[in-house]
């Protein structure tokens, strides 16, 4: 039997915890643990993805097992415990995958297995992956056996999403969290695998992979292998940007230097060049932006540590942040981060980013002329109170003339000279005036509307509100035939004929009833309803007036069915005819509106 390939991260897959990766402060306290007898009933794991959780978990499954552990705490892998949890025939160890068993009843099936003590072995050990995509169900179901599980059960729940985990599962459980691995740490796994595997590997390469996978292990190792697979075994700096699509950083030195220069058609040629190669505006934008942020990173040593780069480029990194300014660097990373947020809503995409190179082409001479003696210039700000430009208000006082006299009344009030509105206040030498003020008549008090007649009868139209007038079959009659009779003018024939036909029968003040022949007779009148009430109130000059139309069934009518059916009555009537438009209404679930 030939044999058949296995990936890199099963293949070198950690069997103990001294070679698990980036996690010694999980692989110590348990090792310590399990040394000491002070082993848990129930752990969480948690972290990103990649990291060794599940890892950790058959690790910890099979050294609690093994029956000749070493003295720092690792199992033994020559057992028959060990010997048979490596071949996967091992009967005390049992996965979940939650992902696609999150019902209640597989985790009954699964509590119910937890009664039965393990045949060989001192531990039975369930070890449950993607736990937060259990059923708030299944996890109420699971929550007294994690609580209280017989002395030989252990719980191991692997979860990336932390926060999706009921309370009252965390308290039930020690929580270890996992970590992302760093690059150098990823990097030095690489390089021993490929040592293993005989793969020529460049350190730069290498690290392109570590930076790639964002701390995630797995992730590195499925990129290692394919890399292998596209070059044959050997990788290099530049195939390695090739397969991962990565822009290389050369290409941003370049931009930079012609963006120093004020050289445009340079910035416009390479940006062309790179959109040749089929990398698209928001990398570029994107690439652009952390490469000027590594640059501003190097500006103070402090931060160095901060720059994550592959060998042989901090050098180059160093030099052009010793040129270049930090007010220009600052500037250009809030333009591209701008220009990337709004990537997505331009319609021209390379529009888009040519605009931003414009921006930085000529940033360099914003600054300048922002600048003064080297330094930029705020805004500037006044301390001290600002005059504001008034006009003042004349002044509403009634002048009078001094020669004039005014013959005193009967009874006369001194009144005093009005407050000019202006704030300037100016003195005055008359005397102060008097105004007469009439006696009071005698006669029969006037009301409010006389008197507004007499007072403003010659500028405006003073009429009295009419008071609301009570229906009157008559009058109501008479204002019934005025409204056919108008519609007989407008030539709706059928219309008028109804309102001759109709029979009116007032039922209080404010309501009547129109008696008709038949169901079309109703529909002329409901036609009209909007424009004959308003006929009516200003008829009786009643806005309460109300009115119903009810169908006499003396007489049967020929009447259309469209008009005789209701809007469910139609809809079925259609569906029984055309049957696609009820499967329609099916299938994407639709709800009419009857």
């Amino acid at each position: 039997m030939e044999n058949h390939f296995v990936v890199s991260a099963r293949k070198y897959r950690p069997q103990n915890f001294n070679t698990v990766v980036g996690q010694s402060h999980i692989t110590t306290t348990l090792k310590n643990a399990i040394k000491n007898n002070q082993l848990a009933h129930a752990f969480l794991f948690c972290g990103p993805r990649g990291v060794g959780k599940t890892t950790c978990a058959r690790i910890l499954a099979k050294t609690i097992n093994c029956t000749s552990p070493t003295p720092d705490g690792e199992a033994c892998n020559t057992c028959n415990s060990c010997v048979s949890f490596d071949a996967g025939t091992s009967l005390n160890i049992h996965e979940l995958d939650a992902a696609s068993n999150n019902s209640v009843d597989d985790i009954r099936s699964l509590v119910e297995q937890v009664r039965f003590a393990p045949q060989a072995g001192k531990y039975k050990v369930y070890i449950v992956d993607e736990v937060h995509m259990l059923s708030a169900s299944a996890f109420n179901a699971f929550l007294k056996t994690l609580e209280e599980p017989p002395s030989y059960a252990i719980f191991i729940l692997a979860t990336t999403e932390k926060h999706k985990i009921l309370p009252t599962i965390l308290s039930r459980c020690q929580i270890f969290d996992f970590k992302r691995i760093t690059n150098n740490d990823t990097v030095e796994h690489l390089e021993e695998i490929a040592g293993k595997e005989s793969i020529k590997a460049e350190r730069a390469a290498l690290q392109v992979i570590a930076q790639k996978s964002e701390g995630c292990m797995r992730d590195s190792l499925s990129i290692l292998d394919k890399i292998v697979s596209f070059t044959g075994g050997s990788l290099t700096y530049q195939n390695t940007l090739e397969h991962l699509n990565i822009l290389d950083e050369d290409y941003f030195f370049k931009m930079l230097e012609s963006m120093q220069a004020k050289d445009l058609a340079a910035s416009m040629i390479l940006y062309d060049e790179i959109n040749r190669k089929g990398f698209e505006g928001d990398m570029v934008l994107n690439g652009f932006a952390e490469f000027i942020r590594n640059i501003l990173v190097c500006k103070d040593p402090k931060s160095a540590p901060l720059l994550e780069v592959v060998e042989g480029m901090q050098e180059k990194y160093i030099s052009a942040a010793a040129a270049m300014g930090m007010s220009y660097l600052v500037s250009a990373l809030n333009i591209l981060n701008d220009a990337e947020i709004n990537y997505k809503m331009a319609r021209n995409k390379r529009l888009h980013v040519e605009l931003t190179l414009i921006k930085l082409n000529f940033l360099q001479e914003a600054i300048e002329l922002a600048s003064e003696n080297g330094s930029i210039i705020k805004k500037k700000r006044i301390d001290g109170p600002v005059a504001i430009k008034t006009r003042s208000i004349p002044s509403i006082q009634v002048v009078t003339p001094p020669n004039t006299t005014i013959t005193p009344a009967k009874t006369t009030t001194p009144i005093p000279p009005a407050l000019p509105v202006s704030p300037v206040i100016t003195a005055t030498t008359e005397p102060p005036q008097t105004r007469t003020i009439p006696a009071q008549s005698t006669g029969p008090k006037k009301n409010l509307l006389s008197t507004l007649r007499e007072k403003y009868g010659d500028q405006y139209a003073i009429e009295e509100v009419k008071e609301a007038a009570s229906l009157e079959i008559e009058k109501l009659k008479a204002c019934w035939d005025a409204y056919g009779a108008t519609l007989e003018a407008q030539q709706k024939h059928s219309a008028a004929g109804t309102f001759k036909m109709a029979v009116l029968e007032i039922e209080n003040d404010i309501h009547f009833t129109v008696r008709v022949p038949g169901l079309t007779a109703q529909k002329f009148v409901e036609q009209e309803r909007m424009m004959l009430i308003d006929q009516i109130f200003a008829t009786f000059n009643n806005r309460s007036i109300k009115f119903s139309v009810i169908v006499d069934a003396t007489e049967k009518e020929d009447v259309p069915i469209h008009m005789r059916l209701n809007s469910k009555q139609k809809f079925e009537r259609i569906s029984e005819q055309y049957p696609l438009l009820k499967e329609l209404k099916e299938k994407l679930k639709l709800e009419i509106d009857y």
